[in-house]
C-alpha cells in the first residue's frame, strides 16, 4: 500500500478523527482496533471506496465473510479435501435429516438437538476424536459415536455442512504445506471485521492464513462480543496482542451516537467484568438529560408507562421510529403487542414472529381450540401426532372422513376409528385420553364461584384460573418437552413463549365460557396486529438483536433479578450479560430509560422479584429514579454470593456453593454443598455463621 505524503491528510481522508486516521495509516506490525459503541462515522461505509482511492489494487480485494472464504477455497481444493467440487452446503434442517439418517432410533427434536450439538463442537474446532469432547457435551449420551456417525454420513454425500466450511479449510491448511505456502504468498494483508464474534474455529482459520509475513488488523469490541451462545469467543480479541507478536493497539473512544450521560451509565456496568480490554467512551455531542429508571408494580404498568413515554414523544413532534422497546427474551413482547394496538401506537417486531404466530403458541392454542369445539378439523390435525404418537396421515385422513360422514366431531370420529398399526391405536387412545384430562381441568359452568366469571382478575389465587388447564396442556402433551428439547438456545425462549401464554391466559375463569373468550381475544390480538408493518413504528426488539442499531429513545425493559441476569448466571456467562445491557444502553442517541417491576406473572402466579443485580452495580448519581424508593441491598448480596465459591460454616464445616438465588423479603438464598457430602440451603440475611473462604484456607 502507498502511503500518503506527510503533512495535511488527503481530501480523501477529510472526517476521519486522530485515531481513525492512525488506524488508516498504520503500517509495520499487526493492528488491533478496539472500535467502542458509536465510535464510526460515515467515513466506515465508504470504507472500500475510500481504499480503492489509496490503492486501485484494492478493487481485487478478496471481501468475503469467514464462511464464504471457506466455500471458495474448498471449492479450489476439492479433491484435496475429500469433497465433490459441486458441493451442496446442508443447512440447519439438511443436517437434522442426516442425523436421522445416521441415526434411525432418533425422532426430530433429537435429532435436531445432536445436529446442533455437532455444530457447536466444529464451532470449537472440535473433531470426533478429540479429547475435550466428553466434558463439553456431557450431557448427550455417546455423543462422540453419534458425531462420528454423523461425519461420516456426511462424508459419504460429498457434501459439507455449514462448521465444514470452516473446520476443513483449517485443516487444510495446518496440513498441506504449498497450499498453505501459495495462500500466504497471496494474502499479505488480511482484515477482520467484528473480531469480537469469531469463535475458536475461525481464529484457527486466521491462525493458519497468516503467514510470517502477513500484516492482519482486526477491528472489533471486546464489551460487545454477545453471541457466546453462538461458539463467539471473547478472548480471540483480547489475546490477539498475545497471539499476534508485534501488534499495535489503537483505542476508537470518541463516541458520536450518545450523550455522555448514557455512556456514563454503559461504562459504568461494563466495568464491573474482569475480561476486556478496557475504554474510556467520550461523547461528542454536548448536553443530554440523565437517564431514568422507573419502579413499576407489573408488566401491565411497565406496557402503560411505555405508552406514556411514545405519547409524550409524539405530542413533542417526535415519531414513533424513534422509539426501540428492549427486552431480553422475546416472551417479553407479548405485554407490548397487546396493549399498543388499542393505545393507537403501530409497531414493528424485529427477529421474531408475533407472539401468537410462534409455533409452540399456536400448538398449544390448537389443544385449546379443539376442547373448545371438537369439530375443528386444522387444529386436530395440527396436534394429533404432535408431538409424534405413531399417527401417521393416512390414519389421520381416515379420521377426517369418519367425522364428515358423522356429525363432524373429530374426537368422537377418532374414538370410533379402526387403525391399522397398534402404536397408532396406543397413540390415538393417548390423545383422547389428553383431551378428556383437559376437560377435566375446567369448572363446570354453574359451579363457579361469581369472582372467577369475569376475565381480567390478575389477583387470583396462584395456579388458578385458566393458566392451571394451559400449563397441564403443556405438560401432559409432551408439547413442552418436545419444544424445550429443540436446542439449548431455541428450546429456552420456546418455554420463555409457553410460560407466557400460561400469563395470558391466568386472566380467564377456568369454565368452557372462559376459554372461549380467551381464544376469542387470542383471535382479536391476531386481527389487530397483523396489518401492514408501518415503516413509521415503535421497535420491539430483543438486546441481542439491536447490535448495530440505534434509536433516538430506548426503553431497556424487565431489570429484575432472575430475569436478567438469570439466578444461575455466573462467571463467563454473567460478564456477557453485563456487555448484553451495555450494548443495549449504547443503542440510545438522545434518551435512555430503564424499567423494574415489583412483581410478575410467572405461569400464571404472581411472583414478587428483585431488581436486577446490574443496578446495583450502577452509582446511583448516574440514574433518576421515579416511582418509588428502590432496595438495592438485597441485589448487592448477589454479588457478594457466587456460584463456585469457597465457603465455611461454623457448625458443617468446608463447602462450596452451588445456587444462589432471590428468595423475595428472605434476600439470597444460597445453596451449599459440604466436604460431608451434605446440601443445605442459608439465607445469609438471618445468619452470620456462613464465611467465604480465601482459596489458601479451603
Amino acid at each position: 500500500m502507498t502511503r500518503p505524503p506527510t503533512g495535511a491528510a488527503p481530501d480523501y481522508l477529510t472526517g476521519l478523527n486522530p485515531e481513525q486516521l492512525a488506524a488508516v495509516l498504520h503500517e509495520g506490525g499487526n493492528l488491533l482496533i478496539l472500535a467502542g459503541a458509536g465510535s464510526g462515522n460515515k467515513a466506515a461505509a465508504e470504507m472500500k471506496e475510500r481504499a480503492c482511492r489509496i490503492e486501485p489494487a484494492c478493487e481485487r480485494a478478496n471481501l468475503r465473510t469467514f464462511h464464504s472464504f471457506g466455500a471458495w477455497l474448498l471449492r479450489r481444493n476439492a479433491d484435496l479435501a475429500g469433497v465433490d467440487k459441486n458441493f451442496t452446503i446442508y443447512d440447519d434442517d439438511d443436517s437434522t435429516s442426516l442425523m436421522r439418517a445416521a441415526l434411525p432410533n432418533l425422532n426430530r427434536p433429537e435429532a435436531a438437538r445432536l445436529a446442533h450439538a455437532v455444530a457447536r463442537a466444529k464451532d470449537y474446532h472440535l473433531t470426533p476424536d478429540s479429547p475435550e469432547l466428553g466434558s463439553m457435551f456431557k450431557s448427550f449420551h455417546d455423543f462422540r459415536r453419534c458425531y462420528a456417525d454423523y461425519e461420516r454420513r456426511l462424508r459419504a454425500t460429498g457434501n459439507v455442512d455449514f462448521g465444514d466450511l470452516i473446520a476443513m479449510p483449517t485443516r487444510l491448511l495446518e496440513t498441506e504445506q504449498a497450499l498453505r505456502d501459495r495462500l500466504h504468498s497471496r494474502f499479505r494483508v488480511i482484515l477482520v471485521d467484528e473480531y469480537q464474534d469469531s469463535n475458536v474455529a475461525q481464529f484457527r482459520l486466521l491462525k493458519a492464513l497468516a503467514g510470517p509475513d502477513s500484516y492482519v488488523c482486526v477491528v472489533g469490541d471486546d464489551d460487545q462480543s454477545i453471541y457466546r451462545f453462538r461458539g463467539a469467543e471473547v478472548q480471540n480479541i483480547i489475546n490477539f496482542p498475545e497471539i499476534f507478536p508485534n501488534t499495535a493497539t489503537i483505542r476508537l473512544e470518541r463516541n458520536y451516537r450518545s450523550y455522555q450521560s448514557i455512556l456514563n451509565l454503559a461504562s459504568s456496568v461494563v466495568a464491573q467484568n474482569q475480561g476486556r480490554l478496557g475504554k474510556t467512551l467520550k461523547a461528542e455531542r454536548s448536553g443530554g438529560r440523565k437517564p431514568e429508571l422507573a419502579v413499576l408494580m407489573d408488566g401491565n404498568e411497565e406496557a402503560s408507562y411505555c405508552i406514556r413515554l411514545i405519547d409524550k414523544h409524539v405530542r413533542s413532534g417526535g415519531s414513533f421510529s424513534d422509539i426501540a422497546i428492549l427486552y431480553r427474551t422475546n416472551a417479553q413482547s407479548l405485554a407490548f403487542e397487546k396493549a399498543f394496538p388499542p393505545a393507537g401506537i403501530p409497531y414493528r417486531l424485529v427477529g421474531a414472529l408475533r407472539f401468537y404466530e410462534r409455533e409452540e403458541v399456536k400448538d398449544l392454542l390448537a389443544f385449546l381450540a379443539l376442547l373448545a369445539n371438537r369439530r375443528d378439523e386444522i387444529a386436530f390435525r395440527r396436534v394429533v401426532n404432535k408431538p409424534s404418537r405413531g399417527i401417521g396421515d393416512t390414519s389421520v385422513d381416515l379420521i377426517a372422513e369418519e367425522a364428515f360422514a358423522g356429525d363432524g366431531n373429530f374426537i368422537a370420529a377418532a374414538a370410533g376409528a379402526s387403525l391399522k398399526t397398534a402404536k397408532a391405536r396406543a397413540g390415538l387412545s393417548a390423545f383422547i385420553a389428553l383431551l378428556d384430562g383437559m376437560a377435566g381441568q375446567l369448572t363446570p359452568q354453574a359451579a363457579a364461584e361469581p369472582a372467577d366469571q369475569a376475565a381480567g382478575q390478575t389477583n387470583a389465587p396462584a395456579g388458578s384460573g385458566l393458566a392451571r388447564l394451559v400449563e397441564y396442556c403443556a405438560k401432559e402433551s409432551g408439547l413442552l418437552d418436545y419444544h424445550k428439547n429443540q436446542d439449548e438456545i431455541a428450546g429456552s425462549q420456546k418455554t420463555a413463549n409457553i410460560d407466557e401464554l400460561i400469563n395470558a391466559a391466568s386472566d380467564y375463569p377456568a369454565t368452557i365460557t372462559g376459554l372461549t373468550d380467551f381464544l376469542e381475544a387470542v383471535e382479536l390480538d391476531r386481527a389487530m396486529s397483523s396489518g401492514e408493518l408501518h415503516a413509521e413504528a415503535v421497535t420491539l426488539i430483543t438486546m441481542h438483536n439491536t447490535k448495530g442499531l440505534e434509536f433516538p429513545m430506548v426503553v431497556v425493559t424487565g431489570m429484575e433479578q432472575g430475569l436478567f441476569p438469570r439466578d444461575n448466571e455466573e462467571g463467563e456467562d454473567l460478564e456477557e450479560q453485563r456487555r448484553l445491557l451495555y450494548v443495549a444502553l449504547t443503542r440510545a442517541k438522545d434518551e435512555l430509560y430503564l424499567t423494574y417491576c415489583r412483581r410478575r406473572l410467572f405461569r400464571g402466579r404472581i411472583l414478587d422479584c428483585l431488581p436486577s443485580r446490574f443496578l446495583a452495580e450502577i452509582p446511583g448519581k448516574l440514574l433518576d429514579t421515579t416511582g418509588g424508593k428502590l432496595d438495592l441491598s438485597v441485589s448487592a448480596a448477589m454479588g457478594k454470593w457466587r456460584k463456585g465459591m469457597k465457603v465455611y460454616h461454623d457448625d458443617h464445616g468446608s463447602g462450596y456453593i452451588v445456587q444462589v438465588s432471590s428468595a423475595g423479603e428472605g434476600g439470597v438464598c444460597v445453596m451449599v454443598r459440604f466436604e460431608t457430602g451434605r446440601s443445605l440451603q442459608f439465607f445469609p440475611k438471618y445468619t452470620s455463621k456462613l464465611e467465604v473462604l480465601k482459596n489458601d484456607d479451603f
